[in-house]
């Protein structure tokens, strides 16, 4: 069988052949929390830099969590969300949803 070109992320992601609906909700739900997590870093005026110095965790595991080239540890995410005045909270589903929920 020969598989569907793939030019672009949103070719990737709706291929189910490549990605799983399960897949997808993860790297969605990953995608939405990194992209919070920068925001905040962002509206806090600091640099990757300063949060690490201020959060203990080093720039490039910073960096490698926001380019997405890793996914964080609950305790690393813990850490840097902290000096931003933030915090992980586990919420139901809303009624009806399967999977994760996009806040």
């Amino acid at each position: 069988m020969i598989k569907k070109e793939i030019k672009t992320f949103d070719d990737y992601m709706s291929d189910e052949e490549r990605v799983s609906s399960s897949e997808k909700e993860q790297i969605l739900f990953e995608a939405s929390l990194i992209g919070k997590m920068i925001a905040a870093r962002e509206k806090s005026g600091l640099s990757q830099r300063e949060l690490a110095r201020l959060s203990g965790v080093k720039q490039p595991a910073i960096a490698r969590m926001e380019n997405m080239r890793a996914t964080p540890q609950i305790d690393t995410l813990l850490k840097v969300l902290n000096p931003l005045g933030y915090t992980i909270e586990i919420v139901p589903l809303k009624k009806g949803l399967q999977g994760f929920e996009m806040l």
